[in-house]
């Protein structure tokens, strides 16, 4: 059901998050120490029983110079330059099995799929490690890790590895550089929109029910975890609460939002209780370029599904290829026609 504001609502809702001062100085201090470490891509092939697409197992140098995993999935006859997508994964998962994500691949692009430090043990494998964890109390999960200082906070690492993913892919021979996006749902999606921000050369976003958007919001007005590992924290830690929200300024989605201006498609469920749908709106109306949004009315946190990416195939060939005209409901409503390789529909 409905728990938020409501819809006419929505639609001119810009959220509680404000903008630290130090924003871009932090962001450009955290990504300059990144840079001291090369990149170092490492492409391993990678055994498995598909005959349509070829596969590798890669890693590079994240936050840190520490290493993180990456599927690349690419047409098995494609000899490039392609267009590339990096995709980034939802809370608690990982990268996954070799043979799982195939969507991508299958529909063109060279797919680098980046697994999440730290993370891969609830819903789907991971298998980089979080080297840098730091110290001090956290609850489960990783929303607590580090939360008390912006420089120790756990999205600092993982955010960085972000920007290095795109450097990653944007660094192959067989991949355009000039023709790359960044896509991914929940925490994937808000890692897109921080990438948006902050990755050189990115061409297009596509954020699925952002995660970790406005998030002095979020926390207040849901039960559902992983805000509500924010909440537990608090609640035992009572006198931190405005240090805590003093760094999650550094980490919203809203505030990312603000600063990135390649094209971008949203997507929000109106009925989703892990990320309320005004948080997503916040994210949504402070994007600084051109932005589309879909909306699922009667869906939660899986917002439309498969039917979302499908449409962000559509929207990124459109938009790679220098067409801005922007994806309609009716063209979602008729995405076979995108994923089969015909021109976008066109409203």
């Amino acid at each position: 059901m409905y728990s938020d504001l409501p819809v006419d609502q929505l639609a001119g809702y810009l959220g509680s998050q404000t903008d630290p001062a130090g924003f871009d100085g932090f962001w450009e201090e955290t990504l300059a120490e990144a840079q001291k470490h090369p990149l170092d891509v490492v492409l391993e092939p990678a055994a498995s029983a598909l005959g349509t697409l070829r596969v590798w197992d890669v890693t590079f140098n994240g936050y840190g110079g520490e290493r993180i995993r990456a599927w690349l999935r690419v047409p098995a006859e494609a000899s490039g330059p392609l267009p590339g997508v990096v995709q980034f994964v939802g809370y608690g998962g990982g990268r996954g099995d070799v043979h799982e994500n195939l969507f991508w691949a299958s529909a063109g692009f060279a797919h680098l799929h980046m697994d999440t430090r730290g993370q891969g043990a609830d819903w789907s494998r991971g298998a980089t490690p979080d080297a840098s964890g730091s110290a001090g109390p956290q609850g489960p999960g990783v929303m607590t890790r580090g939360v008390t200082d912006r420089h120790t906070y756990y999205y600092r690492r993982l955010y960085t590895d972000a920007v290095r993913a795109v450097e990653a892919l944007q660094s192959l021979d067989l991949v355009d550089s000039s023709r790359c996006a960044a896509v991914g749902g929940s925490q994937g999606g808000a890692m897109a929109l921080a990438a948006a921000a902050l990755a050189p050369g990115l061409s297009a976003v596509a954020a699925y029910v952002p995660f970790l958007s406005d998030l002095p919001r979020a926390v207040q007005i849901t039960d559902a975890y992983p805000y509500r590992e924010l909440r537990d924290y608090l609640a035992v830690h009572r006198g931190q609460p405005e240090q805590v929200m003093q760094t999650l300024q550094y980490f919203d989605a809203v505030n990312f939002s603000r600063r990135a201006r390649i094209p971008a498609l949203f997507s929000v469920g109106l009925m989703d209780e892990v990320t309320p749908p005004s948080t997503v709106y916040a994210a949504y109306n402070n994007y600084a370029g051109p932005k589309e949004l879909l909306v699922w009315p009667y869906n939660g946190h899986e917002g439309g599904g498969i039917e979302d990416e499908v449409a962000a195939a559509g929207f990124l060939r459109r938009v790679l290829a220098g067409n801005q005209a922007p994806v309609s409901q009716s063209a979602v409503n008729r995405a076979p026609e995108v994923f089969a390789g015909s021109p976008a529909p066109q409203d």
